[in-house]
């Protein structure tokens, strides 16, 4: 028996995609009806509804569950959820869906017809409705934040509904094995006989800092779950497959052989910094990880957030919300006097010896065609990087 930790909801995974043999006959069923067109935000949540990494979710929010989510990190039912996962249309087409009528759900950037939706409800988002989220969510309605700016984009009416997901695009294909679903991430970490799994969560190359963060993890887990986030990105941020093959040197040369497991998950960033922590944190729980490492301004952006809000909100929850733990970490720098990387909580010496370390610092100094520093970056990982820099 497993000794993982439960799936959110505690009733097992619910993936939402259809058993092979019926996705033919979903297809073409799928033909006949209206086409709802989703943006790239949707079309990832449709990806992952259908792995089942938003258990207990059958599909698109009501409004009930969206206020409470939005409001009290809580649905409809009181179970815990951060994050709102909605599917919103344009008036016109809105008005044409009549009261339980199926629709098709399509990718709109790539066309492909994944799923169908049973329509339960339709509600209106006013401006009024994207402010409270956006207030609630993210903590701010400045239209310079990258996730106010995703709920401001937002059609007029959601719609509301369960899902059948019979195709999930060439996304899976893409990745190949990185990509993995959570009862294959189970799966494996079974494999492995870990119980207590640390997932970190990472969008970016993994410097010394993440490495020393991920070997933490590793002292006081059965194994870290490297998972990285495959879904849209920031401009300037570098691709899933150069990313992949960094951090991989990183882990063959670094980590003791079998401590470690690289995968990826198809999230598309919302960048709300604490409630996205907690989010991440349910997410793993569904993967069957029982941590979430979470350094400094975990899934913030710019100054939006302070660097330890994503631990203390993790503080504020009841008894019960989430199983998967934070593993909260100080901010991590080299030392040249300690001669290796450190924490305030390890490290005596003065700041003049810290070497502070950032992914955002790294992409620059890579762009300027400048050396990396050993105290920076492991030269294995720093090879992969800078051939990549040089082909642009």
């Amino acid at each position: 028996m497993s000794k993982l930790v439960e799936p959110h909801g505690g009733e097992g995974l619910k993936p939402l995609l259809a058993p092979e043999t019926e996705r033919a006959a979903l297809k073409s069923h799928a033909a006949g009806l209206k086409q709802v067109p989703m943006n790239s935000k949707e079309t990832s949540d449709v990806l992952m509804l259908s792995m089942g990494a938003y258990t207990p979710l059958d599909g698109f929010m009501s409004r009930a569950d969206w206020e409470g989510t939005c409001k009290d990190m809580k649905l409809a039912s009181g179970l815990f959820w951060p994050i709102p996962v909605t599917l919103t249309a344009d008036q016109a087409l809105a008005d044409s869906i009549g009261e339980e009528e199926e629709v098709a759900l399509v990718d709109e950037e790539s066309g492909t017809v994944m799923a169908i939706m049973q329509v339960s409800e339709k509600f209106a988002l006013s401006a009024d409705d994207k402010a409270f989220e956006a207030q609630h969510v993210y903590t701010t309605t400045d239209g310079e934040h990258p996730g106010v700016q995703k709920v401001n984009a937002q059609r007029d009416v959601a719609l509301a509904g369960s899902l059948t997901v019979f195709d999930e695009g060439e996304f899976p294909g893409l990745f190949g094995d990185l990509y993995q679903r959570p009862a294959e991430a189970r799966a494996s970490f079974a494999d492995k006989g870990w119980s207590t799994v640390a997932a970190f969560q990472t969008r970016n190359p993994m410097h010394r800092s993440h490495e020393h963060l991920a070997k933490i993890a590793v002292e006081v887990t059965d194994g870290v779950y490297i998972h990285q986030v495959l879904g849209k990105l920031k401009p300037g941020d570098i691709p899933a497959d150069v990313r992949t093959k960094a951090i991989q040197a990183m882990i063959d040369n670094y980590f003791v052989p079998g401590t470690v497991i690289q995968a990826g998950y198809p999230i598309e960033m919302r960048y709300a910094g604490p409630r996205e922590a907690l989010f991440h944190a349910l997410i793993r729980q569904n993967y069957g990880c029982s941590h979430l490492i979470v350094g400094r301004d975990h899934a913030g952006v710019g100054d939006y957030y302070g660097p330890f809000d994503a631990q203390h909100i993790f503080d504020k929850l009841w008894d019960g919300a989430l199983e998967t733990q934070p593993l909260k970490i100080d901010i991590t720098f080299y030392c040249k006097k300690c001669m290796g990387m450190a924490t305030a909580k390890t490290c005596p010496h003065d700041k003049k010896y810290h070497v502070s370390i950032s992914g955002t610092k790294q992409r620059e100094m890579l762009s300027a065609g400048e050396d990396i520093p050993p105290e920076f970056s492991r030269p294995e990982v720093v090879k992969v990087l800078q051939e990549y820099y040089a082909s642009l």
